[in-house]
């Protein structure tokens, strides 16, 4: 059964809301603005409806995939395990060829049910110093930077940990692009459009 859910978490995780709905609007996310299929993108590329709708529907893949972890498993250890399933999707679709997002909004869909106070700081976090730096990817890798931390600290158990250790290496592991261009001044800004 965790075989099976981890293909099910893995391919809900691929569907690529951020590249369908900016397709409507008759643009190729991929080739445009930064290449990346998330709502930091669909917010530079097509606007802010669109992107809100990106940023659901991207949480809601993690949010699906832990419930039916918990609603099929009788191990929290299990359910986080398919809840990694849909952010790899995410950064790894099935469809796209396997180049995807940095899964930001889908790891915090994982945590507001795998971990829920742990989320709660996370996304507070992410949205503060995203807002004063005016700089997606710099509140992502402060939040989930300190989401092991903030684990321990706050909704602390050894599956919590174990789990939350994984999510922060793997979106820091896809930030390191922005990581540099951060370091050297090229990091495009929220709001910039392309």
């Amino acid at each position: 059964m965790l075989l099976f859910l981890i293909v099910i978490g893995f391919v809900i995780g691929s569907v690529p809301f951020g590249l369908l709905i900016a397709r409507i609007k008759g643009i190729d996310l991929r080739k445009t603005g930064s290449g990346n299929i998330g709502a930091t993108n669909v917010l530079r590329a097509v606007g802010k409806v669109p992107a809100l709708l990106t940023l659901i529907g991207d949480i809601l893949k993690g949010t699906i995939a832990v419930a039916l972890g918990g609603y099929f498993l009788d191990s929290r250890l299990m359910e986080g395990i398919v809840g990694l399933a849909a952010i790899a999707g995410h950064n790894f679709p099935l469809f796209l060829g396997f180049k995807g997002g940095k899964g930001v909004a889908t790891s915090i869909g994982v945590l507001i049910l795998f971990a829920p106070k742990a989320a709660l700081i996370t996304l507070a976090l992410w949205l503060g110093v995203a807002l004063i730096t005016r700089y997606s990817s710099l509140g992502a890798i402060v939040s989930f930077g300190l989401l092991p931390l903030n684990v321990y600290l706050f909704d602390y158990t050894k599956e919590k940990l174990i789990i939350s250790v994984i999510i922060a290496s793997l979106l820091l592991i896809r930030h390191s692009v922005n990581i540099k261009r951060l370091l050297n001044g090229s990091e495009s800004r929220i709001g910039e459009r392309v």
